[in-house]
């Protein structure tokens, strides 16, 4: 597939995906979530890339669905076009949670809607301090999508997250930080510098390692202690079994550094 409205750059196994509708602050149309569903799903597959970056062109993240082409649509058939919108979107985030590296948002500017969705189902964000998260879906009259129904209860807890979806109030970069919903906040201008090396420093990483750990994470939320731990220990079986494990312990032992490859 040729992209029209998101960028795809791989370099040193790091991944960069950006979202290129800046005029639209990177509003989503369907083209573009079927574009990021592909782009997610080639960079599942491909095993040059150990590491995930998901970020917005110009001025924001992501203001969320194309509103415009909403009124549009509601002239003729409202509903067809926005079941397609969250379905490729769907697709999408199940695309990142299947795949067995670390993928990181870059948030600069507004995520609101379907675009703060994106940076929630994301493993890990940065955002930068002037950054802003605003639900929005009330505002248009729409109920949430893209996963914010899943992931914002189980960072925020349910009276949170409803607050959050009943009000719409925007979130600024510190509260988000207080919240659990970045990771990390960074000066504007080291936005750019800080994911990239964070990203960097996960591709250089045991892949296969870090891949079992967001597995074990994601299932711990559904998952019983007992369950879990039987889990635990079968994959710290198949660990054992990697190249990276033998380079770990080798490096240690003749005390420099690893070098991880992956396998």
């Amino acid at each position: 597939m040729s992209y029209e409205t998101i960028l795809l750059d791989i370099d040193q196994n790091v991944a960069t995906i950006t979202l290129n509708r800046p005029d639209a602050m990177n509003g989503m149309t369907i083209r573009m979530t079927e574009e990021l569903a592909h782009a997610f799903t080639r960079c599942r597959v491909d095993p040059n890339v150990r590491a995930v970056i998901v970020k917005g062109a110009g001025r924001g993240f992501c203001a969320g669905g194309d509103v415009k082409a909403f009124g549009e649509s509601l002239r003729s058939d409202p509903l067809t076009p926005m079941r397609t919108l969250a379905m490729h979107l769907h697709a999408g985030v199940a695309e990142m949670r299947r795949m067995e590296k670390p993928v990181i948002a870059q948030v600069h500017g507004v995520a609101a809607g379907a675009g703060m969705s994106l940076a929630l189902a994301c493993d890990l964000t940065i955002a930068a301090q002037t950054a802003q998260f605003i639900i929005a879906y009330g505002k248009v009259g729409l109920s949430p999508d893209g996963s914010a129904s899943y992931f914002l209860p189980r960072l925020v807890g349910p009276k949170k997250a409803l607050e959050i979806f009943y009000t719409g109030e925007p979130i600024d970069a510190d509260e988000a930080l207080r919240l659990g919903l970045v990771n990390r906040l960074v000066p504007n201008a080291e936005l750019e510098k800080e994911t990239r090396a964070l990203a960097q420093r996960l591709a250089q990483g045991p892949t296969l390692a870090l891949a079992r750990a967001k597995d074990l994470v994601y299932r711990s939320l559904s998952e019983s202690l007992e369950t879990q731990l039987e889990t635990e220990r079968e994959l710290l079986g198949l660990s054992t079994l990697s190249e990276d494990f033998r380079e770990g312990v080798q490096a240690f032992i003749e005390k420099r550094e690893p070098k991880f490859r992956g396998r």
